[in-house]
């Protein structure tokens, strides 16, 4: 029996009456990190597209790059191109960078914040994250590509326990039967903090100070940087460690999620973990998420400008549509699942896996639809954007599963399925790379094609 179903046949404990409970304002907090940590992660695939010398990518690319959209009127004003000579193959390493250093922090904060607590790592980690932003301009304009994927590396780094530990901060907060909701608002923090870079970093990359783009840096790493330092003074470890929460909701949070057991931190079941086959349907629904995710979210700025030939100002803006759409999505869809679980019509396993199945296939049918719109503008955004909105369903599916299975390790498991999902998620900006650089007999014969209609 899972904490969820244990709590469901408890009927002792009642909840506390209050207007703004604390553990609400640890999600308000826990959020607001969540949306700085994507701002930090995506504000680079906007911003890369004013730095690159466009023409110059283009002719650096070996062989013939057919653009089936090389006809389509550009709804752009005239912009100047970027001050750096980067292939499509660099570019891809620059965006990989971020998520090597991501990826290798995973499970080591996993297991540091299981067993020292996940709070300071998170505070500090962002900390480093936002202020390592500052020195991205000047580590570009020094040392070109090689010194801006360093710097990238490092912010990796630095996010990296914004996953585990939030995670783990979850699991001590946050009640079984409010899970959906409150772990939905947090991870769509993801998406609110999309909504926020990719606009605002193509008007700070076309109006901003410092030649535009760096000006992009700058401001998000300061809002980063206040965040942390309220974050780290603000919020605690978990409601016994709280001073000012009210006594009534510690013992209602206490309770629910650890009955009249004492809180103990046991020793990691590694051999139980390792064994475990519902632990594998999540790495394998994580992972395969975080490619297509990762894919889209590195890739639609270059999409956006290159192909459907949108101007930096609106490509901001229409690659944050998908992103708008998984937000209000994920927040519905959370509602519908904690109301299916309360209402006993299903149980937490089924609604999981239902959730899920609607926030995984349905991205991969719209990505499939995506393919055959050709050079239609609205057709390839209004699908990107239905199938990007579905994939919010996954806040409320595989993400949150893990606290189904045992509170006490959520954040050990999450740690593991998000390392391996992010080395995936790593390959999908080199793939990118690759794929639009390497040409095959298919290419040339269509091109041929294209150009003798």
């Amino acid at each position: 029996m899972t904490a969820l179903e244990e709590y469901n046949n408890d009927k002792e404990v009642e909840k506390p009456k209050l207007t703004f409970p604390t553990r609400y304002f640890m999600t308000l907090m826990l959020f607001m990190g969540m949306a700085n940590a994507y701002i930090m992660r995506t504000n680079m695939s906007v911003a890369i597209v004013a730095m690159v010398n466009h023409t110059y990518a283009q002719g650096d690319n070996a062989g013939i790059i057919v653009n089936e959209c090389i006809n389509q009127p550009e709804i752009k004003e005239e912009i100047n191109d970027g001050e750096f000579n980067w292939s499509s193959t660099k570019q891809g390493y620059i965006l990989s960078s971020f998520f090597v250093g991501y990826v290798v922090t995973q499970i080591p904060f996993g297991i540091l914040a299981k067993k020292y607590g996940a709070l300071r790592f998170l505070g500090y980690g962002m900390l480093l994250n936002s202020v390592f932003a500052f020195i991205v301009p000047i580590a570009t304009r020094k040392g070109d590509w090689v010194g801006l994927a360093a710097v990238r590396f490092i912010q990796g780094l630095g996010e990296g326990p914004i996953v585990p530990c939030t995670h783990a901060l979850l699991a001590k907060w946050i009640p079984p039967n409010e899970r959906s909701r409150m772990g939905a608002a947090v991870y769509a923090g993801a998406q609110f903090g999309t909504i926020v870079s990719m606009p605002l970093s193509g008007l700070l990359a076309e109006y901003g100070f410092d030649g535009g783009w760096p000006s992009i840096f700058y401001i998000f790493g300061a809002v980063g940087t206040i965040w942390s330092v309220a974050f780290l003074f603000l919020c605690y470890e978990d409601p016994n460690s709280h001073p000012k929460i009210d006594p009534q909701e510690r013992r209602y949070i206490n309770h629910t999620l650890w009955g009249k057991n004492d809180i103990k931190i046991p020793p990691i079941p590694i051999k139980a973990i390792a064994t475990s086959l519902p632990f594998y349907a999540i790495l394998l629904a994580h992972m395969g998420h975080n490619y297509g995710y990762e894919t889209l979210l590195t890739q639609l700025p270059s999409y956006m400008n290159q192909i459907l030939k949108y101007s930096l100002k609106s490509n901001g803006l229409l690659s944050s549509l998908p992103y708008l759409a998984m937000w209000l999505f994920s927040m519905f869809i959370s509602f519908v699942a904690d109301w299916m679980i309360a209402s006993k019509r299903f149980t937490p396993t089924v609604t999981r896996k239902i959730i899920n199945s609607i926030g995984e296939y349905g991205p991969g049918i719209a990505l499939v639809g995506a393919a055959f719109t050709g050079c239609n503008r609205a057709a390839t955004v209004a699908i990107l954007t239905i199938g990007v909105g579905l994939n919010g369903g996954i806040y409320s599916g595989f993400k949150i599963n893990h606290l189904d299975i045992t509170p006490r390790f959520a954040g050990i498991l999450m740690a593991i399925t998000n390392c391996s999902a992010n080395l995936a998620g790593l390959l999908a900006p080199l793939a990118a790379g690759h794929l639009t650089t390497t040409v095959s007999i298919f290419d040339h014969i269509l091109y041929y094609l294209v150009s003798n209609v």
